[in-house]
C-alpha cells in the first residue's frame, strides 16, 4: 500500500485547518468588540448567584446593564446595599438606599382552615396540579397548593411548606423573585420587609363564596377599610389591598379584621391596674360620753340640838 495515500489527506485536511485558523484570527481582530473593563469589576463585586432577581440573565447581564446604564447600581436584589455601594464606587455614583423587600405568600389557607374538593395523590408539584379539574384539590381557587414548586425554585432556602402552604424566612429571603416566578396561582408577591401588615388572602370571590371554602379568608366587610386613618387600604374586587406609600404600620386594620385575615396585629394595651383605692379615713370613734357622775350621797347634815325647852315656872 502506498504510504503517500494516507499522507496526502492528512496534510491536506491540516492545511485547510491552518488557513481557517488564521481566517478566523483575522475575523476576530477585525469585528472585535471593545468591552467596558468596567463590566468586570462590577461583575467580581456581585455576589454571583445568576438568580435573574434583578431582571437580567444572570450576573453577566446585571454588570452589563449597569454599566450601560439601563440598570441602577443598586439593581441586585441578593447583594443590597453592601453591594451597591461598591458598584457605586466603581461607577462613580452614589448609591441610593431602596427599601428591602421580601417575599409574602398571599394566602392563609391551611390544612385546618381551607376545605379541599378531593384528595390528591400526584406529583408534588404545582404546576403539574394546577392543570386538574378547579385548579388543584383545594376548594379555594385561589389558594396555595402547597405542593412545593416555589420551595425547589428558592436557591436560598427561605421556603418551607408548613401545614399545606408556603412559608416564607424573611431573614433568608433575598427577593430574587424566583418563587414568584414559579408559583402558578400568583399568589406571592415582593412587599416592603419592613412592613408587618400584609394580606393573607388572594380570593376574589363574593364574601358567603369565601366562608364556604375557607374560614380564613377575606370576605370583603370593609371594616379595615373604615377603620384605617390613613387611608391605606381598600376592598378591590372583593379584596382587601394596601397601600404601603400611605400604610404606617399602625395595626389597626389587623386588629379590627373580623376573620384575621391581615397580618401585624398589635397586642392590647394591657389594663391598668386598679389602685387599691386609699383606706378611707376611719371615722373618729365617738368618745363615750362621760357618764352621768351618779350623784354622791350627801351626808345627812347633822341636826343641830334643838333647845330644850324650860318649863314655865
Amino acid at each position: 500500500m502506498d504510504i503517500m495515500n494516507i499522507v496526502n489527506p492528512i496534510l491536506s485536511i491540516g492545511g485547510l485547518g491552518v488557513v481557517f485558523g488564521a481566517c478566523l484570527g483575522i475575523a476576530s481582530e477585525v469585528f472585535k468588540v471593545d468591552e467596558d473593563p468596567r463590566i468586570g469589576e462590577v461583575l467580581e463585586v456581585l455576589p454571583g448567584a445568576n438568580c435573574g432577581g434583578c431582571g437580567f440573565p444572570g450576573c453577566g447581564g446585571c454588570a452589563s446593564a449597569i454599566v450601560a446604564g439601563t440598570a441602577p447600581v443598586n439593581a441586585c436584589p441578593v447583594g443590597g446595599a453592601a453591594v451597591a455601594e461598591k458598584v457605586g464606587a466603581i461607577m462613580g455614583i452614589e448609591a441610593s438606599a431602596s427599601e428591602p423587600m421580601a417575599a409574602f405568600v398571599k394566602c392563609g389557607g391551611t390544612c385546618e382552615t381551607a376545605k379541599e374538593k378531593y384528595d390528591y395523590f400526584g406529583i408534588d408539584d404545582c404546576n403539574m396540579a394546577v392543570q386538574l379539574a378547579g385548579a388543584g384539590a383545594k376548594s379555594c381557587a385561589y389558594g396555595c397548593l402547597g405542593l412545593g414548586s416555589c420551595k425547589k425554585a428558592c436557591a436560598f432556602g427561605a421556603i418551607e411548606i408548613v401545614d399545606g402552604i408556603a412559608v416564607i424566612d424573611k431573614e433568608k429571603c433575598v427577593a430574587c423573585g424566583k418563587c414568584v416566578s414559579a408559583c402558578p396561582k400568583h399568589i406571592i408577591e415582593l412587599l416592603p420587609a419592613k412592613k408587618k401588615v400584609k394580606v393573607q388572602c388572594s380570593s376574589k370571590d363574593m364574601g358567603k363564596n369565601v366562608m364556604q371554602v375557607c374560614s380564613s379568608g377575606c370576605i370583603a366587610c370593609k371594616i379595615c377599610e373604615k377603620n384605617c386613618p390613613f387611608d391605606a387600604i381598600h376592598v378591590i374586587d372583593n379584596l382587601a389591598v394596601i397601600d404601603y406609600d400611605k400604610c404606617k404600620s399602625c395595626g389597626i386594620c389587623a386588629n379590627k379584621c373580623p376573620k384575621g385575615v391581615i397580618t401585624g396585629k398589635r397586642p392590647a394595651a394591657p389594663a391598668a391596674e386598679a389602685k387599691p383605692a386609699a383606706a378611707a379615713p376611719a371615722a373618729p370613734k365617738a368618745e363615750a360620753a362621760p357618764a352621768a357622775e351618779a350623784p354622791k350621797a350627801e351626808a345627812p347634815a347633822a341636826e343641830a340640838p334643838k333647845a330644850e325647852e324650860k318649863p314655865a315656872e
